[in-house]
């Protein structure tokens, strides 16, 4: 008997008792639904959360800290061998690393934005422009100052909500907010802004510093002010990755750095135990970007081989992944409950068809067809059970995936506090609907295997004297 006879018979014979088969492929629809909802919402989740990480950091970017978490804020001038930051020495090490794009060290700086009577506390961000660039920042207006400018700045889309006014009632804070809740911005971000490095004496000049001796505050000069140019403003909502950043260039901000407090130490960096600047520039973080994300890791490793802490957004993805692994391992086994309950059912519609079949069993072995086209006939059988309930379940799915898209996407992204754009309550890729459809056919013919060992058993002569 050739194989196409075989699927002929096998299609012919399983739809003799139409309601029987039907209900045995509706368990196998049901079954092959339930595995695949239930494992979309896994991956839908997943999804969500990598999406959310994704675009609140930079997946190839690295942070790196010395083991003592930072610089120190003092030290001997004896002992060189004292923790106290990361070096230019240091950036230049970090460079040599496979796999890294771009090195830039980090400077933090305070420093006071004054635009009319409007004012605001920011801690600048000063990295190298190689570092801005690598960044692949996203500009509503302007972009990455050119090299050798003068000092200008970048800012985040929601610096202009910080800026008060400090001579308003309680200091200008609750004007920040108008009567709906929504912030309100008071100054041009696009015109220049005067900037304050010394914060300390800015404030000793309005309020007054305290004088241990006399007991009384003495007012002090006002600091120099500077005016600085805005380069860009960010792209990106309230909680996008730079959102409340502010970047500038470092080799644009060190030398007004050196002028402002050119008697004492930049504010942030340590010195010796009698109080005394270094002359060499500190730094308390460096910044690097890996060429790809798969490399992450490894530079990571080969960095804390080096004696340094690490952070990277990469190790958040990997714990969320692990527990999603496990999250999906228990929905996927509620749905292959259904699965194994409609297994059940194909092997008792198989086992009622040999009993019904009894006779022509026997006739067809008498005629001389083989123990294997036997078996085969009713694996294929089996198979088609599943064949047809696996499609029809994929179809169930998607129907189900996308109302839970039309209506629960919303609401599972407030339940995660995760913004809603773009997302997915239920998410079925097409390597899941494969899967779903081969696995609902492996199923189906596990039910028949030994139901058609059975037929293949069948004594021929037995099998034609029977009613």
């Amino acid at each position: 008997m050739s194989f196409w006879d075989l699927i002929r018979m096998s299609g012919s014979n399983l739809f003799k008792r139409k309601l029987r088969t039907i209900l045995t492929i509706l368990g196998v629809v049901i079954g092959t639904a339930s595995i695949v909802v239930m494992i979309s919402l896994g991956l839908a989740l997943n999804q969500m959360v990598l999406s959310e990480i994704g675009s609140n950091s930079s997946l190839t970017k690295i942070t790196v800290t010395t083991m003592g978490g930072g610089m120190m804020s003092y030290g001997s001038e004896e002992d060189e061998g004292e923790e106290r930051g990361f070096t230019d020495e240091t950036v230049d090490e970090f460079r040599n690393l496979d796999y890294v794009k771009a090195v830039s060290p980090v400077l933090n700086q305070s420093a006071i934005a004054i635009q009319g009577r409007y004012m605001a506390d920011f801690q600048l961000t000063a990295v190298t422009r190689e570092y801005l660039e690598s960044m692949d920042l996203e500009f509503t207006e302007g972009g990455v100052p050119a090299e050798g400018e003068e000092l200008q700045v970048l800012y985040g889309s929601q610096i202009g909500t910080w800026f008060y006014d400090p001579k308003s009632d309680m200091g200008g804070m609750w004007d920040m907010w108008d009567e709906d809740g929504e912030p309100v911005i008071n100054v041009d971000m696009n015109k220049p802004f005067y900037y304050v490095f010394d914060t300390n004496a800015y404030y000793d000049s309005l309020y007054g510093s305290y004088d241990d001796d006399s007991g009384n505050t003495q007012s002090s000069r006002p600091p120099k002010k500077y005016i600085i140019e805005t380069a860009g403003l960010l792209a990106g909502g309230e909680y996008s990755e730079s959102s409340h950043d502010i970047y500038c260039d470092i080799d644009a901000l060190l030398p007004i750095l050196k002028r402002t407090f050119r008697n004492k130490a930049i504010p942030g960096q340590p010195t010796s135990k009698s109080g005394k600047a270094y002359k060499e520039i500190y730094y308390s973080d460096i910044f690097i970007t890996v060429d790809k994300m798969d490399n992450v890791t490894a530079v990571q490793e080969e960095l804390k081989q080096m004696g340094y802490q690490t952070y990277s957004p990469i190790e958040y993805i990997e714990s969320y992944q692990r527990q999603f692994a496990t999250i999906q391992l228990v929905l996927g086994c509620i749905g292959a409950v259904s699965l194994l309950v409609a297994a059940i059912g194909i092997a008792n519609t198989m086992m009622m068809s040999i009993y019904e079949r009894t006779k022509e069993i026997g006739v067809i072995k008498v005629l001389g067809c083989s123990l294997s086209n036997i078996r085969t006939l009713f694996l294929m059988e089996a198979a088609f059970i599943g064949f047809i309930g696996g499609a029809a379940g994929l179809g169930l799915s998607y129907g189900i995936s996308w109302l839970l898209n039309r209506f629960g996407a919303t609401f599972m992204g407030e339940m995660m506090y995760m913004s809603t754009e773009g997302a997915v309550a239920s998410y079925i890729p097409l390597w899941l609907s494969g899967m779903a459809l081969v696995f609902a056919m492996l199923i189906g013919m596990i039910a028949g295997f030994f139901p058609a060992l059975r037929a293949m058993k069948l004594s021929p002569l037995a099998a034609i004297r029977s009613e």
